[in-house]
């Protein structure tokens, strides 16, 4: 079975170009079936999805809005055929990897780094919850902790890797308590998930727990190398229902910089580490999927006495610059409730501190996680309809139980959206067009940037296909390439009935990393 690991040094990794991207250049999107059967030889387990609402007779359930079931793979080979599932594939397992232990560092010199000296944490606010190995309750840290809610029952023996889980938390929310260390957001709402032996259903199965709990920050202090279809989906659903995710960036740039997930998914803020001299920690993944850095060396943690009898130790990995940034997000978040995901998400990177090359480089990104900036800085304007990169996140019934609300409806023949693109973070924007009948929809679009825009039918299952789908569905593009000329396109509509087209706008290979854009669409007879 395939790992996760913890994101210590040695860890989870990086940029992988996103799916949307991989294709557009011509990569088919996998569909259940025979293959993926096959890809469960040697898989104990397997995860199933079936249509919300459908019960699997001997199954676990994982996601209840997604439909995600986990059960024996011998069991799903057989019944695959009957059930008619939306999608089969191994439960992958996640590898913790340990910290590396060095003498219990006193001071926190990551507060300074970061401005969190500089301003004193709110109480209570926007709920945080660190989705890792157990949390140790017993810990001086935790014991008897306010305002901490554990999602499952939480286990931190059986192996060094259970530390992992007590660590992060404390970088984030360890209390001012008089003893050993302070987190970041020290009265942090704080939820713990333990994820037990650390497989993708238990991620999966973590997050949909923490959305119970309406819209908050989600810490991910791990990653697998690759790309798994059902927690890319269950992350669509957490950032579409207004959670924050927050993913370690890796630690095994010096062993090959690896493509891990879910750092590298779209809409998950990816956190890459710094040294005491704010430069890049030589052990940190590098990638056009890093947002923000923070400190990831030499870092005070708790762990459990069975590991270190002082009940501290220190840490080197960026599993240790996520919570910082996830108890940085909480506490903005709760300074300035009046935030949209979206807004936070860009409002958290582009208030980073540059200490690379200027602008954005794939060592940290935006720059190094500015508390004060964060707190301070003018917000973005909301990127509407976010997660909206393809046709199963916008229409009811699929990812979502509503669907979108069109840029056009009865009525309303004309409409504009401002909205923003990122290379490897949002990709690609997909709106509903409604084009009544005997009309013709005409659509401009402007960008700061090189993008391409496609309309396609409203029987397309996805606007990557390729080949004699893409032949089928496609109904108009532009590529005028450069941001000179903007990109038109238009479609009549001959029928005598009303129909919904679906507009598309990505960025191109060779232009920007990102995009400021505005469509503008109009219908006449």
């Amino acid at each position: 079975m395939r790992h996760l690991g913890a994101c210590c040094t040695a860890l989870l990794a990086l940029a992988v170009a996103s799916p949307a991207h991989a294709a557009k250049v011509g990569v088919a999107p996998t569909v259940p079936g025979v293959v993926d059967l096959m890809a469960l030889r040697g898989h104990p387990d397997a995860l199933v999805q079936v249509p919300r609402g459908r019960r699997v007779p001997g199954a676990e359930l994982v996601s209840r809005r997604l439909g995600i079931w986990r059960m024996p793979s011998s069991r799903a080979q057989r019944v695959a055929l009957g059930l008619r599932p939306l999608a089969i594939e191994p439960d992958r397992e996640l590898v913790p990897q340990r910290a590396s232990a060095e003498p219990f560092a006193e001071l926190e010199w990551w507060r300074a780094a970061v401005g969190a000296d500089q301003a004193t944490p709110p109480g209570p606010g926007k709920r945080v919850t660190v989705v890792d190995t157990g949390l140790d309750i017993r810990h001086p840290e935790f014991a008897g902790r306010p305002n901490t809610t554990l999602l499952n029952v939480q286990s931190t023996t059986g192996s060094d890797d259970e530390a992992h889980g007590t660590a992060v938390s404390s970088v984030l929310a360890a209390p001012e308590n008089g003893i050993g260390l302070v987190g970041i957001y020290p009265q942090a709402q704080l939820a713990e998930w333990d994820s037990g032996p650390m497989f993708v259903s238990d991620v999966i199965q973590g997050i949909d727990r923490a959305l119970d709990a309406g819209p908050g920050v989600i810490n991910m202090s791990f990653g697998f190398d690759g790309y798994d279809r059902l927690l890319a989906e269950e992350v669509d659903v957490a950032f579409g229902d207004g959670s924050l995710l927050v993913a370690a960036a890796g630690n095994d740039f010096l062993a090959g910089n690896a493509v891990h997930s879910p750092a590298a998914l779209p809409h998950v803020l990816t956190v890459a580490a710094t040294n005491e001299q704010n430069a890049p920690s030589s052990f940190s993944n590098r990638s056009q999927a890093v947002d923000l850095a923070a400190p990831g060396e030499n870092i005070p943690v708790a762990v459990p006495t069975w590991l270190d009898p002082s009940g501290y130790s220190a840490a080197d990995g960026t599993s240790f610059a996520a919570p910082m940034v996830s108890g940085a997000a909480a506490w903005v978040w709760t300074r300035r409730p009046e935030l949209d995901v979206t807004q936070l998400f860009d409002l958290m990177r582009w208030s980073a501190k540059d200490v690379g090359p200027p602008g954005f480089d794939e060592a940290t990104g935006w720059g190094l996680l500015n508390v004060p900036a964060a707190l301070a800085d003018s917000a973005p304007p909301v990127d509407p309809g976010e997660p909206n990169d393809d046709v199963d996140q916008i229409v009811r019934g699929r990812l979502f139980r509503n669907s979108d609300a069109p840029l056009t409806a009865p009525g309303h023949n004309r409409a504009s959206v401002t909205a923003r693109l990122d290379f490897t973070k949002d990709p690609e924007d997909v709106y509903r067009v409604w084009v009544p009948a005997q009309s013709r929809a005409s659509i401009r679009v402007t960008a700061s940037a090189d993008v391409n825009v496609e309309l396609w039918n409203a029987t397309t299952p996805s606007v990557l296909v390729t080949g004699a789908a893409r032949r089928t569905h496609l109904l108009a593009g532009s590529s005028s390439g450069g941001t000179d000329h903007p990109e038109t396109v238009a479609f009549r509509n001959r029928l005598r009935r009303g129909t919904f087209v679906y507009l598309d706008v990505y960025l191109t290979e060779r232009g920007a990393p990102a995009a400021q854009y505005r469509a503008t669409i109009a219908t006449t007879r």
